[in-house]
């Protein structure tokens, strides 16, 4: 635990914009309850500008918040290797003052967490002098281009794009069995138990788009590549659908076929076959359509030339 003996003072900045000022001080005062927070908001004990505020002022750049001695929990100072920040150097497909997309490699955990101390999104923090946070997740399984905001204007815009269908995420899929080659729509609710998301009418609506662009014919098996567009972002969505579909998404260890991952296995694909391909959207701070993407990675590239 930390004890600050005198009050601090905090300049909010770009990123704190517009937030709340209960939420910013909740992520301010690690491990303080938030019954104690909001108490010290009432007594006037916080201040902002010299003057006292309610739970749900909304911040203004460069106000000055006070806020009174409190102990605090202490976090582990976060150091990620030289290796993982040089990748992070390396991936990223396109910058500016309010936004980051990456392209991140299979394997890679956004959060750290569940025996990883350090995930891509611990590793920018611990790099950038400007707060910054995900605008979506990807699984760690999976590849491709993932979206990062670095001012909370931006990060409200994008999430009311995505909220109103107006981010666009495509993906790119090796499926089992062929499909044919016309657009399929899974309209299927998603439940999330504590292991696994599963088609459930006490779901959240759910809905994606399938289109194969190419099948392939291998003997014992058959294979489809497809593209994929979402609608929503629920968690394992393009595998849970494609596993509902009849057609699971190749080296899949929780929704997939063991029979036909094994097959695939001995022809060569060592990962799940998931590509976050590209995003479009309306940049929030030049107001124009952008579309980002990420080439698929060399080894599924090399992958399909064998098929």
């Amino acid at each position: 635990m930390t004890i600050h003996d005198a009050p601090r003072f905090v300049t909010v900045d770009d990123f704190s914009v517009g937030q709340r000022l209960d939420n910013y001080l909740i992520k301010q005062l690690k491990g303080v309850p938030r019954s104690r927070i909001y108490r010290i908001i009432r007594k006037g004990e916080v201040r902002v500008n010299k003057g006292r505020k309610k739970a749900d002022y909304k911040l203004k750049a460069k106000d000055l918040i006070r806020i009174p001695p409190i102990r605090t929990s202490t976090e582990k100072e976060i150091k990620p290797s030289q290796g993982l920040l040089k990748t992070l150097e390396n991936s990223v497909l396109y910058e500016d003052k309010g936004l980051l997309i990456i392209n991140k490699i299979h394997g890679m955990a956004v959060h750290g967490g569940s025996g990883i101390s350090v995930g891509i999104i611990e590793a920018l923090k611990s790099q950038y002098k400007e707060p910054i946070e995900l605008v979506h997740r990807l699984d760690r399984s999976t590849s491709g281009c993932l979206l990062l905001a670095k001012k909370r204007s931006v990060l409200k815009s994008l999430h009311e794009q995505l909220v109103s269908h107006q981010l666009e995420k495509r993906y790119t899929a090796l499926v089992k069995d062929t499909w044919s080659k016309k657009r399929h729509t899974i309209d299927a609710p998603i439940y999330q138990n504590s292991r696994y998301s599963v088609i459930d009418s006490k779901g959240k609506d759910s809905l994606s788009h399938f289109h194969p662009i190419k099948n392939f014919e291998l003997g014992e098996f058959n294979a489809s590549l497809v593209e994929v567009s979402i609608e929503t972002g629920r968690t394992h969505q393009i595998r849970v659908h494609a596993k509902f579909a009849g057609h699971p998404v190749a080296q899949d260890d929780k929704y997939g076929d063991a029979v036909f991952d094994q097959f695939m296995k001995k022809k060569g694909l060592n990962r799940l076959f998931l590509h976050a391909k590209t995003l479009t959207f309306t940049n929030p701070l030049t107001n124009e359509i952008q579309k980002v993407s990420a080439p698929l990675p060399a080894d599924l590239e090399a992958f399909l030339k064998k098929l």
